[in-house]
């Protein structure tokens, strides 16, 4: 028979989870240890999370969500490789930014991989993130640049995951710049990656009115990633 648990206790079996897998890694912790942690059985975890793999799949569950929402949305904007790779950029370090300490997980003892469906989105959301940032029939040097730079976005935010966000973003974002500074157009470069205020209004004025992104950024003096991000939120 499944034990009756009180209706928060699945959100701390996942708080208690993430501390110990971050404490002792995926692999040294046993589904006991979390549940003594929390204060209820095994058998209580277990109601919840059949295995521990299931523990996994539900604390990645909302950076995938996030992470393939990203994708999708910048895939929208194929007609303009540079814009989409400009996109790909911000969004993805933004997601990674939000679940840093996620990732951290899974640099102990890669624990992110005991799902095998976390793996397979994670990998799937990966390879489409490369072919928009390679572009359009890039040649293998832009192909590898490409993988280089999705991995600049990912590893800095494990390594200094207790750093201020917003100064690893402005450094990551730089470095990836550099990295792709002979193939990306000089327009929108230094831009500011925020509107707020009289700007933000503006953009969406403009936007209401059937504007271009590209003449949005260059009326507002913003990257057009900026621009299409802000209205997508």
């Amino acid at each position: 028979m499944n034990e009756a648990v009180p209706p928060d206790t699945r959100a701390r079996i996942l708080e208690v989870a993430m501390e110990l897998f971050g404490e002792k890694g995926y692999h040294a912790t046993s589904v006991r240890e979390i549940a003594e942690r929390v204060g209820v059985t095994k058998a209580a975890v277990l109601y919840h999370f059949p295995g521990k793999a299931d523990l996994i799949a539900a604390l990645a569950e909302p950076m995938l969500v996030d992470l393939e929402a990203t994708i999708k949305a910048v895939e929208a904007l194929a007609d303009d490789p540079h814009a989409a790779r400009e996109a790909i950029f911000e969004g993805l370090l933004d997601v990674w930014l939000r679940h840093r300490y996620l990732l951290q997980l899974n640099l102990r003892d890669l624990g992110l991989t005991a799902s095998q469906s976390v793996f397979d989105r994670f990998r799937d959301s990966m390879l489409r993130a490369n072919l928009i940032v390679a572009g359009p029939h890039p040649d293998l040097t832009l192909d590898i640049r490409a993988s280089q730079a999705i991995a600049m976005l990912s590893d800095p935010v494990i390594l200094h995951a207790d750093r201020p966000a917003h100064e690893v973003r402005t450094a990551v974002l730089d470095g990836v710049h550099r990295l792709f500074g002979d193939v990306e157009p000089s327009a929108g470069r230094g831009r500011p990656t925020v509107m707020t205020g009289n700007l933000l209004v503006m953009c969406r004025e403009m936007h209401d009115k059937g504007f271009p992104a590209a003449k949005i950024a260059d009326e507002l003096g913003v990257s057009r990633a900026t621009v299409y991000r802000h209205l997508k939120a």
